[in-house]
């Protein structure tokens, strides 16, 4: 690939969504609130084209700006999947704000901006191009955070996101500075060929301030304190945001960053990296058991998933890597789906978020049930639903790695941490009916059975996923 100045091609999904969200911003401040829904339609159909050309158009493969911004195979993989979770939680909102009225035009304009400082993350090459494109997600992320003004609890999702989201940026920048003192470059490559020999102290302490940065963006221990909190306060869409499109930027970024800035010094960055997943693993898995807010459930639940995902990048390899993408695919369906039965829950005309309410959920709309249930199921990991050939595969990459410690003990935490799904499960098949809820909305349902149907069908044809995950891992080496 050729590394020139700027190429246009490459850069073209991220030039769609930027000129887009301009032309957003003028169309909003000349209508005024009449533009909402033009915006909001607008915005659905940007995230939609490229979306578009991120899957088809190979042109955009490529290197630019002087080797800062990379757009391969692996990129290509990871940003489909932010576009597909950011399309989908901008498509799932619609009802829920015209319910509550909290319409406004900066809220998909928000949302696309976040989007395209996710593309840039995923494309970063150097540590510069990296902090730029987490600033421009961030940014954006604390604002919906508390869109909700008149909501104590969401003013305080963005408080809490934003005073511990600026201390990780500022870890963040730190570990970067020790890195380029070191290394006399911000390019992930120049840093691999300067550090090719043994670790000294200073690089050690760097690594472990960039890995407490990003992850603090994964929400994995011990940076997770945001997380229960802001996903319970924060409104329902915006929960469904921050659980889908952001882990897959995120996540993206450390696995290029280990694996092309860092590939010869492994030893150092993965026993970092094991200690995060075994402590998030653990935690998703018992904090969880108590919860009764189903919000907050799925935050501790997203902990303890980040913390797999991890152990395919421990890994260190072509597999980890295919590991690590096919999992966060396989997390994003069954975050979207799950979320998509949590908007569905609606009560006379009020929308609940207690685990209680879904007692005898099996009479009172079957299809519901059945499949918030493939959700449980999938996300506990028993086979033969797609959530299961996500941890086989990372658990794999670990063994062939040797990492045999880790596996068992991911193997151990995924069966505490079924406990809690699997109650879910007999809440909605065994308890006595509570008051059914409303009929879902049309995209609601969609949603929820498109993920199900994923999930549960997937398995009858995964070559078309696993090829194109282990084609993205390839890309990377």
């Amino acid at each position: 690939m050729n590394v020139t100045a700027l190429s246009l091609p490459v850069v073209m999904p991220e030039l769609i969504l930027s000129l887009g969200a301009l032309a957003l911003i003028l169309i909003g401040a000349l209508r005024g609130e009449r533009s909402v829904w033009l915006v909001t339609e607008l915005a659905v159909a940007l995230l939609g084209v490229a979306l578009a050309v991120v899957v088809f158009d190979k042109r955009t493969e490529g290197v630019t700006f002087y080797g800062a911004f990379t757009n391969d195979g692996f990129a290509r993989f990871m940003k489909a999947l932010a576009l597909i979770g950011s399309l989908t939680s901008l498509l799932l909102s619609l009802d829920f704000l015209r319910h509550h009225r909290y319409g406004g035009f900066e809220f998909p304009i928000l949302m696309v901006l976040s989007t395209i400082g996710m593309m840039m993350l995923i494309s970063a090459s150097d540590f510069i191009a990296l902090y730029l494109g987490l600033e421009l997600m961030s940014l954006s992320l604390y604002v919906v955070a508390a869109y909700r003004r008149d909501d104590m609890r969401s003013s305080e999702a963005g408080l809490k996101y934003f005073v511990l989201g600026a201390l990780s940026s500022g870890m963040l920048l730190y570990g970067m500075s020790l890195m380029y003192g070191f290394s006399g470059t911000v390019n992930f490559k120049g840093v691999a060929e300067a550090l090719s020999g043994h670790a000294p102290v200073g690089v050690v302490f760097g690594l472990v301030f960039i890995i407490a940065g990003l992850a603090f963006k994964i929400s994995a221990v011990p940076f997770h304190m945001w997380t229960p909190d802001v996903y319970e306060g924060a409104p329902t869409p915006v929960t469904t945001f921050f659980a889908s499109a952001p882990k897959m930027a995120a996540m993206a970024v450390i696995v290029r960053i280990m694996l092309t800035a860092f590939p010869h010094i492994s030893t150092e960055w993965r026993q970092i990296v094991t200690f995060v997943s075994i402590a998030s693993m653990a935690l998703g898995s018992f904090a969880a058991i108590g919860q009764t807010n189903i919000k907050r459930l799925m935050a501790y639940s997203s902990i303890g998933h980040m913390g797999f995902a991890l152990v395919g990048v421990a890994a260190g390899s072509v597999e980890g890597a295919q590991g690590v993408a096919l999992y966060m695919a396989i997390y994003l369906v069954m975050t979207l789906g799950t979320f998509a039965g949590v908007l569905s829950m609606r009560r006379n005309g009020e929308y609940v978020e207690t685990i209680a309410d879904l007692a005898g959920l099996s009479r009172t709309n079957p299809s519901m049930a059945f499949f918030l249930a493939a959700m449980m199921f999938s996300l506990a990991g028993v086979p033969p639903l797609g959530g299961f050939f996500a941890k086989f595969y990372v658990f794999a990459a670990a063994m062939n790695a040797g990492l045999y410690g880790l596996a068992v003990i991911g193997v151990l935490l995924s069966a505490v941490g079924a406990f809690y799904y699997l109650r879910i499960v007999k809440i909605m098949y065994f308890d006595e009916a509570a008051q059914p809820f409303d009929a879902p909305k049309t995209t609601q349902r969609i949603v929820l059975g498109l993920s199900s149907a994923v999930l549960i069908l997937g398995v009858f044809v995964p070559a078309p996923l696993t090829s194109a995950a282990l084609a993205a891992a390839k890309s990377l080496f």
